[in-house]
């Protein structure tokens, strides 16, 4: 392979993956990159945008907004070397069906944008074509390889620290109680009432001392995953000190005495930055609480703990094990290289999407299921008028028949599931109205 340096495009939607994204590509000095936001009920707003790429190299220049008809032939005339799918399942699979299009074809790269414990079943189906899947802890890969393996995927895995969370000095003197909030954990309202009455508790006991609640979204926003039941609206009435940010969590974190969360990634990020943690376990510590990873960190604490900011630092052995391996052992940038190599010498064949069973009409249902009304195509609402009534049968037999046994969301001794996702999200989501900015 040539000395040039490589040609790096960051295909994504949503606020979590943008984020991700645009850290991973920051994590290469060697690389030309620049970042694809593909419009999608999810898409980030410039707002977002904007938060989602603070404290990398990435500004709005570096950014293109494409529609979905638009990517293949963007692709092909930009001829870049690497494409980083930074996306849900379904995003993925639907931008690995327009590469299959692309001449010359890049090596394609895909990851999940922070903990990722326990290793979904989901994950890998959807990304099982992939030249390289990204993964960032060595818990993470074996969990990940076990899971391939189980599912007779072919998948190839190369371990990255997680960009966003290096090590850097600790912050001093921060008073701040920072709640990292989540869409998926907890889920019900009567949980999240529970989470917000400990807050305004934690707020009342430290008067002089702010409980900051950090969201990743305004109204009229969406992010990643669908939020049943907001905080601003369990929270409208509070304590003075107990307030929202929308800020980086970077940003958030600056002021931060401690980090409270069920399972959210921002505690690895207040982790490398010398910020103490509280995992809350108030919920259980159960893979649907997606909280397992915490396991002999030593993290978890109660309501009473954080009322008190008892926060916690995790023990050194865990930390090897979950996300704070050497950097050296960080191989995948020498594999995305090989990779490139190997392509450009004719020895690297392309991992096309197979043709599924529904042929036409399931490309027009993988599409309208990710595009939503971005696309406006008859095919795409013929397939939604087929796929939403057996979509409906399909998830009722499943919610009949369990996810129960070994393996499963219900089996603690392991850290994946090969059974299905246990939360469905809404399969079409509203996109707001001027998000665009």
């Amino acid at each position: 392979m040539s000395e040039r340096r490589l040609r790096v495009v960051a295909v994504a939607d949503a606020d979590s993956f943008v984020k991700w994204a645009a850290s991973l590509l920051d994590s290469v000095p060697n690389a030309d990159g620049s970042i694809v936001l593909l419009r999608t009920p999810l898409t980030v707003s410039a707002a977002q945008e904007r938060s989602a790429m603070a404290g990398t190299r990435f500004a709005a220049h570096d950014v293109t907004r494409l529609t979905h008809a638009a990517l293949a032939g963007w692709l092909t005339r930009e001829r870049p070397d690497v494409v980083v799918i930074a996306g849900r399942g379904p995003f993925a699979r639907l931008v690995m069906h327009e590469i299959d299009r692309v001449h010359p074809r890049p090596v394609v790269v895909a990851g999940l944008p922070g903990i990722s414990i326990p290793a979904q079943r989901a994950a890998v189906t959807y990304r099982r074509e992939v030249d390289l899947f990204v993964v960032h802890s060595h818990r993470e890969e074996r969990a990940f390889r076990d899971l391939a393996r189980r599912l007779d995927a072919d998948v190839p895995f190369g371990l990255a620290s997680l960009p966003f969370a290096q090590p850097r000095p600790p912050v001093a003197g921060g008073t701040d109680l920072v709640f990292a909030a989540q869409a998926l954990v907890p889920l019900t309202t009567e949980d999240r009432m529970v989470v917000a009455d400990m807050l305004r508790h934690a707020a009342v006991a430290e008067p002089d001392r702010r409980v900051v609640v950090k969201l990743r979204s305004r109204a009229g926003e969406n992010e990643t995953h669908y939020e049943r039941e907001s905080y601003e609206k369990l929270l409208r009435h509070r304590p003075p000190n107990l307030v929202f940010s929308y800020a980086p969590m970077r940003e958030a974190l600056a002021t931060a005495e401690g980090l409270v969360t069920v399972s959210s990634t921002a505690a690895i990020e207040a982790i490398a930055a010398g910020i103490p943690v509280i995992a809350l376990d108030t919920f259980g510590v159960s893979k649907e609480n997606l909280n397992t990873v915490f396991r002999g960190s030593g993290l978890f604490g109660n309501a009473g703990a954080v009322i008190a900011r008892s926060f916690r630092h995790p023990s050194p052995n865990w930390l090897i094990q979950n996300y704070f391996h050497d950097p050296g052992e960080s191989t995948w940038w020498d594999d995305v290289e090989r990779l490139v190599g190997q392509r450009q010498q004719g020895l690297l064949p392309a991992r096309r999407q197979p043709v599924r069973a529904g042929g036409a009409l399931r490309l027009a249902w993988d599409r309208k299921s990710v595009l939503g009304r971005e696309d406006r195509t008859l095919s795409g609402y013929a397939a939604l008028a087929v796929g939403m009534p057996l979509r409906a049968m399909i998830l009722a037999r499943r919610r009949l028949r369990g996810n129960r046994g070994a393996l499963s969301w219900t089996d603690q001794t392991t850290d994946i599931t090969v059974t299905p996702a246990l939360r469905q999200e809404p399969l079409l989501r509203r996109r707001p109205v001027g998000v665009d900015g």
